[in-house]
């Protein structure tokens, strides 16, 4: 009777058939606690069609408060050691930001219908740093560079030394740099390539010399020679260095400069740092004047025939409009090369019209236009 019992305790069922298992291989049933309760489960998880979310989250304690809190509480472990009344100052500012967001939240979720989602918030850390204030900096500077822009557009071109209008001269210089006084007689209406920071020489050039009418033979020849010299470079270093071709050129005496061998142009190349190629062209020039002075008596007479002996008055209005080479120009180039001078291009020519008034290009708004006007008309008079 026992033995049948155990057998019967020992038979399971696999596959429909009854089988008899060992003591070692039966397994006790789970106790009624660890069993899965996913019928249970399921059955709390599951809501009637009418359950209303809002209502639910009023019914059930909003969890905002307890999550702010809890953040407050971690921003105010991570912050430095403070005194004890900062650290109460600090923490009542916290919980104040967080209550304030979550009535803010809560005042939000209920006007709006709709699931009730978890809502993190970081008020509790915004409360230990100004709000915005990188975005205050950034902004901050932004305006600053805007500023500046603002500021570079509108003085734009006027440090300059003249204004987009020619011919006035409106400088507005840095007080660091001083604007070099006018000479007496002169207003600030020159022409527009003169500047307040334009060297003092090549001011009173174009003041004393520039566009005055020249009838001597040695200044014309003078002349001719710094325009040749002048290509390549400025009038200001060129009349820096005037001193040092009057002094190796014999004062630009036609007959003595005609004279110089081979050795004295070698040597004069050396002594005065000129070149030698320069050199042998004023020679050269010098000894063609001599011919140009037995066919027409002087050289004065020769380039003053080309104008008719009255200054050419374009009336420019704008430097701009100044050409480097003229018509008349050309045609005076191409008499003087077929005559054996050198260096004498159309450009040469044009800015050695310039220099001995055989053109008056002052600007009309200059004073020194009109100036040389009269001093053409004058020595028209003393002519007749």
């Amino acid at each position: 009777m026992c033995n049948s019992n155990v057998k019967s305790a020992g038979v399971a069922q696999i596959d429909g058939r009854p089988v008899l298992q060992p003591a070692g291989n039966r397994v006790a049933p789970p106790p009624e606690a660890a069993r899965p309760l996913k019928k249970s489960l399921h059955k709390s998880l599951s809501m009637p069609a009418s359950f209303d979310n809002n209502a639910a989250a009023a019914a059930r304690p909003a969890p905002e408060n307890a999550r702010a809190a809890a953040a407050a509480a971690a921003a105010a472990s991570l912050l430095p050691p403070a005194t004890p009344a900062s650290m109460t100052a600090r923490a009542t500012k916290a919980v104040a930001a967080a209550a304030v967001a979550a009535e803010k939240s809560g005042r939000a979720k209920a006007r709006k219908p709709g699931a009730v989602l978890p809502v993190v918030t970081f008020a509790a850390l915004d409360a230990f740093e100004p709000a915005g204030s990188i975005a205050a900096a950034q902004r901050e500077h932004a305006a600053q560079a805007q500023a500046q822009r603002k500021m570079r557009i509108a003085h734009y071109g006027r440090t300059a030394s003249f204004s987009r209008v020619e011919g006035r001269v409106g400088a507005t210089a840095t007080a660091a740099e001083p604007v070099p006084t006018s000479p007496p007689g002169h207003d600030e209406k020159r022409c527009s390539f003169i500047t307040p920071y334009s060297d003092p020489a090549y001011v009173a050039y174009h003041d004393e010399e520039w566009g005055v009418p020249v009838h001597d033979d040695e200044l014309l020849f003078e002349m001719l020679t710094l325009s040749g010299v002048q290509v390549g470079a400025d009038w200001t270093s060129i009349l820096k260095k005037r001193h040092l071709y009057r002094e190796a050129f014999s004062g630009f005496n036609v007959d003595a400069v005609a004279k110089y061998t081979e050795k004295q142009m070698a040597s004069l190349s050396a002594d005065f740092g000129l070149d030698l190629s320069t050199v042998r062209g004023t020679v050269n020039n010098a000894c063609r004047i001599l011919e140009v002075r037995r066919d027409f008596g002087s050289l004065d007479k020769y380039v003053w025939a080309f104008v008719n002996n009255k200054p050419l008055s374009p009336g420019y209005k704008y430097s701009r409009k100044i050409p480097v080479k003229t018509s008349k120009s050309e045609s005076i180039s191409k008499d003087m090369v077929r005559r054996g001078f050198r260096f004498v291009g159309p450009t040469v020519i044009h800015s050695f019209m310039q220099a001995v008034g055989l053109t008056n290009d002052h600007l009309v708004s200059c004073p020194r236009h009109r100036a040389c006007s009269s001093s053409a008309s004058a020595a028209a008079g003393r002519a007749n």
